[in-house]
């Protein structure tokens, strides 16, 4: 049985965001459209902006329309006959809500923080879908994108430990959050927390002992620090990507260290064939440190790439 009402207040967003200055333009399902096309879309889209704890859509319901997340973050939960629910994902910035073709979700979309959605009418998008290829290739990939995320979320809950569980949510939400390009606090990285210890109990399955206890093992390692209930400062970030038990993903690896300075070193520009959280289109290692006077080599191991150096004093 549902709690609450289901005729939730929404507030429509009265700033018309441009869509060549949306935060979630190169990402979304937008990304590949010519300007004709923005034109195009920009004709059937409004905003809505969604209360903490507000309710986006009931699993089953009809849903009228479909969208990206612009800021934000919506959970996906699912609710059982005897009334237990459980957290199945999360939905970021530039994600994806609705199935064109389809008139309801199979989960209960929820906002988990105050989020603001770009939406489509479901009807028109689709006639949309049709007539252009470019928002149905970029579906097609955020599909795959997701599909990818649910087998890596398979191997989280599955074979991790609580502290690579812990680890690995703080990276995906900092990786998805800014695609890489982190907040920084000084030399730390920012990462709001989107979710209470609670909620990231629930959507690891841990209990919320473990998640504190796991949480303040790695502040007291100097791994994270905490800056009120739900900003951690990560001064490392590839200390904390190791604590995942994950390989290093391509486009986000480092090499060397402030006290590990390289002689030499080589960067391979890499063209992968999906987003494993740095972009497709990636240098490896990212980071790179090197002595004065190192001679580093780059290799285009795949696509094309351009690359300029910086120096300091110019």
């Amino acid at each position: 049985m549902r709690t609450g009402t289901h005729a939730v207040s929404i507030s429509l967003s009265t700033t018309d965001i441009r869509c060549a200055d949306c935060p979630i333009r190169h990402r979304a399902v937008c990304s590949n459209c010519t300007d004709d096309e923005l034109q195009q879309l920009d004709q059937i889209k409004y905003y809505r902006t969604y209360a903490p704890g507000q309710t986006i859509a009931w699993g089953g319901d009809e849903l009228g329309f479909v969208g990206s997340v612009v800021r934000g973050v919506a959970s996906l939960s699912q609710t059982m006959e005897d009334g237990r629910t459980q957290m199945v994902g999360l939905l970021l910035p530039s994600d994806f809500v609705g199935r064109p073709g389809r008139a309801s979700l199979p989960y209960d979309v929820t906002a988990v923080s105050e989020i603001t959605l770009c939406c489509f009418r479901r009807k028109p998008f689709e006639k949309q879908l049709a007539m252009t290829p470019h928002i149905a290739e970029r579906l097609l990939e955020m599909t795959l994108d997701d599909l990818d995320a649910a087998r890596e979320w398979m191997l989280i809950l599955g074979r991790k430990t609580a502290r690579e569980k812990i680890a690995s949510l703080l990276t995906i939400i900092a990786r998805r959050e800014k695609s890489m390009e982190f907040a920084a606090q000084g030399d730390a990285v920012v990462i709001d927390l989107p979710l209470t210890r609670e909620a990231m109990a629930d959507y690891l399955g841990l209990t919320l002992e473990t998640v504190s206890r796991q949480i303040s093992a790695l502040k007291r390692e100097g791994i994270i620090a905490l800056d009120g209930k739900r900003r951690i400062l990560v001064p490392d970030m590839p200390a904390l990507m190791e604590e995942t038990g994950d390989e290093q993903v391509p486009g986000a690896d480092v090499l060397g260290g402030p006290d590990d300075l390289q002689s030499s070193a080589t960067v391979e520009a890499l063209s992968l064939d999906s987003d494993q959280g740095a972009g497709q289109n990636v240098f490896s290692p990212a980071v790179t440190w090197v002595e004065a006077g190192a001679t580093v080599t780059w290799e285009i191991a795949s696509g094309s790439h351009s690359a300029t150096s910086y120096h300091p004093d110019t």
